[in-house]
């Protein structure tokens, strides 16, 4: 048993999808859950960039103790993943290889699609683990760039979020996909403004439910669960008021996040 928390860090509100399916898979787990709401979007930032600032933000959740670090964050599971564990001496775990083999757990026709920031895309990590799983997969991919101020303003299901998919997904339903991975936790945010677009035929897949299986495997293999109330600590770098009413709706209780200056670890 370990009762230490859970860090999990993102960009900005996205992450909040990964907390929620943790609370359910993991309900006696703390977890310490840190927003860059100051630097967001990470998306559009150099790979150099995203690692530094999730290099500070890990070095803030070890502060707290924590015994295993999710990066709730695809942008960094597929820039910034392997100089991380190099870099810290403890778990972290990643949402972009769950997010595939969820996806090809679900797939019929082996056509998929991927939807993530400029950085995801442009690093092909989802494309590669794909392929690397299933070579008889045909991989489509598609930067949805607006996706992640739309979550972070709240406007997930509205005139403009719904026309900004429209334009996003028509090259991806073109293809004959019948499942789109969420390639970004600020995308399940808009999940029900994307099921419009796309139709019940296509498989939404939100990589965040089998990263908390996951963790829940990986914790119970170290013999670390905890066994602890549950409750949450939320950080942020700027915006605590905006954050906590998107982390309410999310969650469904009060939450009340700290302001911290990151730039200091």
């Amino acid at each position: 048993m370990d009762n230490r928390p859970i860090g999990v860090f993102d960009s900005g509100v996205g992450g909040l999808t990964v907390v929620r399916q943790i609370i359910k898979a993991l309900p006696n787990e703390d977890i310490i859950y840190f927003g860059d709401t100051a630097r967001v979007p990470y998306g559009s930032k150099s790979k150099e960039t995203v690692t530094k600032f999730s290099s500070q933000i890990i070095r803030f959740l070890l502060s707290k103790n924590v015994k295993a670090v999710i990066i709730a964050c695809n942008t960094v599971s597929s820039n910034s993943y392997d100089e991380l564990i190099k870099e810290f001496d403890l778990p972290i775990i990643e949402v972009v290889t769950p997010g595939a083999e969820a996806c090809l757990k679900e797939t019929k026709n082996k056509i998929v699609g991927v939807i993530g920031t400029e950085a995801t895309i442009k690093s092909g990590a989802y494309e590669k683990k794909l392929i690397n799983l299933d070579s008889g997969v045909k991989v489509y991919q598609k930067a949805c760039p607006l996706f992640v101020p739309l979550a972070e303003e709240g406007w997930t299901d509205n005139n403009i979020s719904k026309e900004t998919a429209e334009i996003y997904l028509k090259e991806l339903l073109n293809k004959g996909i019948d499942s789109i991975v969420l390639g970004c936790t600020h995308y399940p945010l808009l999940k029900k403004c994307i099921g419009k677009v796309i139709g019940e035929n296509v498989r939404i897949i939100d990589p965040a439910a089998e990263t908390a299986r996951k963790t829940k495997e990986y914790l119970k293999n170290l013999d670390a669960l905890g066994n602890n109330k549950g409750k949450a600590e939320f950080y942020v770098s700027d915006n605590t008021e905006k954050f906590s009413f998107i982390c309410q709706a999310v969650l469904k209780k009060v939450c009340l996040a700290k302001k911290i200056e990151i730039e200091k670890y």
